[in-house]
């Protein structure tokens, strides 16, 4: 449901305390005390048949005998009244309530989950929206709502902080309380029945007085609806999250305590940088992180200047910064020689700069400007530790005065807990420079910065096209699963798993299957050369494990005598085991190349996510791998391959040349595109995929298949894949033919080299601007899109793109906006009138409700546009010369019909 009513629990105009109680201690009464010690300046009704007045306020007997309807209610009743009061609240018009009651879902049995059921249904006839249940409440300082029982009401502030778990509320508002630290949101969202991390982070993204949005996470219900929600928050304010329930025992715990299982945290780790999010793992460094990333840089370098008065503090800094996979800066000849102008003979000639103990601020300052010039630093860090000889305290001044303006972050730490260190990092503070207690501190948060800067322009990089015939055959893939579904098998045979992979194109040695022996021999002088022979039985799946391969086989008669001693191992071993025959499969010899593992999986939160790594038999204990969710281009498989340890051995050493890493690169594509596209799959492995100079090929592989479910078919990926049936060609009005299909993240040179090839003018009337060109940032947010929510049809004829159309849904699908751009050259052919008519059948088909677009009054020939397809104009009071053009879709394209 998303953001829907949320603005009526987070800017109620009155709001209800269910629950509400006298009794001193109880959740009831410190719920009541909150609410009217807040600042609330609408009405608060309590609501207790059992006394008069709580607070000095007049309590109503029951929900019928509110005086108005409220907003926003309170509840915290026992949990088997709690439907029947939300039915009531409902019936009343309330648009949203939280329920701090526990004992629903995360209860044994079914019991719990019966009644969250009864609540959600007593809710849903009003589109009534719920926070909770079993959680703290819901802060919203700015507007003085305090909903929860929390023994602290922060300051107003520009951080919004998002938890399942209420004890991670109180301990967070318990830190941040001494440091000053102030929230435009705290939402404790309990067990998540109604309103999810998804939800929050679509309303909190738009919102403009929250500035970075915080989460602690413990387990994601809606897969989907959070990385679409996540993805767009992230590329408009920072997004940490803390996610608990690293460890299996952690998981367990995470699940008693909301009832929603947590899965694997390493999938759990690639949806959160593939959203573009910035993970950390604890509450100090969560907030470390915001002061840090208050004003991020433009690029994500990781060369660091370290400049201290300490040559302890600068290793210790070194090392932290060595353990990150931070770089630190070569300093340039020309900074050598300034320092040495300002800094005494004994300074340490190199980085970290270390300026002597005895520094004065003068020192200081001549040291921070001397390095901020230095075009190979892309951040300075400056430390301190206090000496009898000179003042902590000037040292900041100077500081601060020296890095005002500077060209690259300036990061400090100022360490010990005299007033003076406590002074300096105020003085910081106020002057918006990131200060840190410790050194490791120090780095860790530099590192906050290049992998956050590193994450956003992984979110705006344009990835080159794969080619065009990456898949040659994937019906055919396609027609042999269904075959083995027929014949309600869960595991692929070779001869399957073979015609699968040559589907989508994957290299694999000569090979072929056969039934018996004597078979398998002749096979062998077929195939010519020396060969490997594996065991085929549906009952054996790691072959190696039972002595069901032999390899480097020479000829016919050495497969006999093999073949002959593999069957008596095999039955040995697996006596349940049937044997129907043989692989025969040519030798690959190559050397010199590295087995590497690619794979996939189904993950119970985030559906298909894929695995690449270090292969062969040890691959357990290599334990090499990096995951990523579908789907992948080239850019995302690059990215892939680099987070592993593998990688480093790929791009070659010593006598072993660089590994083909654009073979390896479209493998993973491959995979991407065959996981995506075959629902059935829900275990896919090579082991290994042999990757030299020469390429890439399968040596061995698996397949699992599973008939899919109703609710898996068509929604079991987490991030929507690129909708390749909306594709065709097409014939437009003036007779042309070209091709319609939706935007891909390639199309960014496509759509730009269109654009150069409008008018000024037109440009003018698209973008409301006079523009020459689209930013790189610009250009990845019209190609990379969200398919879940956003859709973008381009119109291609032989010499590139000649039009495209945009439409972009807010979260509830209920309203979208549309925007149309077409090749100026190309005005007058229904171009056009097309793009417009295919993208309004999209919406409906979606379930859109109505359409907009926002148009300049002097462009005559989309007013016409719309007027031919039934859009209402009107003018728009706040901007004269822009006009609001808007269709209902119910009856679409009856409407157009009626217009024309």
């Amino acid at each position: 449901m998303s953001i829907r009513n949320l603005d009526h629990m987070f800017a109620p105009k009155a709001v209800t305390l269910i629950g509400a109680s006298p009794k001193p201690g109880s959740v009831g009464n410190v719920l009541a005390r909150n609410l009217f010690a807040g600042g609330f300046q609408g009405p608060i009704l309590p609501v207790n048949p059992k006394y008069k007045s709580i607070e000095g306020v007049y309590t109503y007997p029951d929900v019928a005998s509110l005086p108005t309807a409220p907003d926003f209610a309170v509840v915290c009743t026992p949990p088997k009244i709690v439907p029947g009061v939300i039915g009531e609240l409902a019936a009343r018009g309330c648009k949203a309530a939280v329920v701090l009651t526990a004992g629903f879902g995360e209860l044994p049995g079914g019991e719990g989950k019966a009644l969250e059921q009864a609540m959600l249904d007593a809710a849903k006839p009003n589109l009534m929206r719920i926070v909770g249940p079993n959680c703290l409440g819901v802060l919203v300082p700015g507007a003085g709502l305090n909903a929860t029982f929390a023994h602290l009401a922060p300051p107003k502030g520009d951080l919004a902080f998002v938890t399942q778990s209420g004890a991670m509320a109180t301990a967070v508002l318990d830190w941040a309380h001494p440091r000053k630290i102030g929230f435009s949101h705290m939402v404790s969202l309990g067990a998540m029945a109604d309103v999810d991390f998804g939800d929050m982070l679509d309303w909190l993204a738009l919102d403009g007085r929250t500035r970075a949005i915080l989460l602690y996470v413990e387990a994601i219900t809606h897969a989907r609806k959070f990385m679409s929600a996540a993805r767009a928050a992230a590329r408009l304010k920072p997004v940490i999250v803390i996610k608990a329930g690293r460890h299996m025992e952690a998981a367990k715990a995470a699940a008693s305590h909301t009832g929603a299982l947590a899965g694997s945290d390493a999938v759990y780790d690639a949806a959160f940088r593939r959203a573009g999010m910035l993970r950390v793992y604890d509450v100090d460094e969560l907030f470390d992180a915001v002061a840090t990333l208050a004003n991020p840089p433009k690029h994500a370098g990781d060369r660091l200047g370290i400049l201290t008065n300490g040559g302890g503090l600068g290793v210790l800094a070194t090392d932290t910064l060595m353990d990150q996979d931070g770089h630190l800066a070569d300093l340039a000849p020309d900074t050598i020689a300034k320092l040495n102008a300002v800094l005494p003979k004994t300074w340490s000639h190199g980085n970290p700069v270390d300026i002597i103990g005895d520094a004065p601020p003068e020192r200081y300052a001549a040291s921070v400007e001397a390095l901020l010039q230095d075009r190979n630093l892309d951040a300075l860090l400056v430390l301190n530790c206090p000496t009898a000889i000179a003042s902590s305290t000037d040292a900041a001044d100077a500081t601060i005065k020296a890095a005002k303006g500077a060209r690259v972050p300036v990061l400090s730490a100022w360490l010990g807990d005299t007033q003076s260190a406590v002074d300096a990092r105020g003085k910081f503070a106020d002057a918006r420079i990131p200060s840190y207690e410790t050194p490791d501190k120090a780095v860790r948060g530099f590192m906050h910065l290049v992998r956050y800067r590193r994450a956003q322009e992984s979110l705006m990089e344009v990835p080159e096209a794969a080619p065009d015939n990456l898949c040659p055959d994937p019906d055919a893939a396609k027609r042999t699963v269904a075959a083995a579904l027929e014949s309600d098998r869960e595991w692929l045979t070779d001869p399957e798993v073979r015609a699968v992979l040559g589907g989508y194109g994957f290299g694999m040695p000569k090979a072929e299957t056969v039934a018996d022996i004597e078979a398998a021999a002749q096979a062998a002088a077929k195939i010519g050369g020396r060969v490997a022979l594996k065991i085929v039985s549906p009952q054996i799946l790691h072959k190696s494990d039972f002595g069901g391969v032999a390899l480097n086989l020479d000829g016919p008669d050495a497969v006999r005598v093999a073949a002959a001693a593999m069957v008596e191992r095999v039955r040995k071993a697996k006596p349940e085991a049937t044997i129907t025959g043989f692989l025969v499969q040519e030798m690959i010899r190559r050397p010199h190349a590295h087995e590497l593992i690619l794979g996939a999986s189904v993950d119970r939160q985030f559906g298909p996510v894929l695995l690449f790594g270090q292969g062969g038999v040890a691959v357990e204990v290599l334990r090499d791998t990096a995951m990523a969710l579908p789907p992948l281009n080239v850019k995302l498989a690059r990215d892939m391959i680099a987070a592993t340890r593998v990688s480093r051995l790929l791009k070659g050493y010593r006598d072993r040349k660089q590994a083909d890493l654009p073979a390896i690169e479209r493998a993973l594509v491959r995979l991407s595109r065959l996981i995506c596209e075959l629902d059935a799959v829900i275990e896919f492995d090579i082991n290994p995929l042999l990757a030299d100079e020469d390429g890439a090929i399968v040596l061995d592989a698996r397949i699992r298949i599973a008939k899919p479910t109703a609710a898996r078919q068509g929604a079991r990926l987490a991030i929507e894949p690129y909708p390749a049936d909306l594709a065709r060609d097409i014939v437009l009005p003036t007779g042309k033919t070209a091709h319609l299909r939706p935007i891909r993240p390639e199309d960014a040179p496509g759509i730009e080299a269109m654009i150069a090839r409008m008018t000024p003018e037109d440009r003018r009337m698209r973008f409301f601007a006079t523009i020459e060109k689209l930013t790189r940032e610009q250009l990845a947010r019209l190609t990379q899109i969200d398919y879940d929510r956003e859709m973008g049809l381009v119109c291609e004829g032989p010499d590139g793109i000649w039009g495209t159309v945009r439409l972009t849904a807010d979260p509830d699908r209920g309203r979208a906006e549309y925007a149309i751009a077409l090749r100026s050259d190309l005005k007058g052919m229904g171009i056009g009138l097309f793009l417009m008519r295919k993208i309004l059948d999209y919406a409906k088909a979606r379930g859109i409700g109505v359409v907009y677009g926002e148009v300049l009054r002097e462009n005559r020939p989309m007013l016409e546009v719309c007027k031919n397809l039934g859009f209402s104009v009107k003018a728009d009071p706040h901007a004269p010369d822009v006009v609001h053009a808007e269709i209902a879709l119910a009856d679409w394209p009856e409407i157009a019909a009626a217009a024309r």
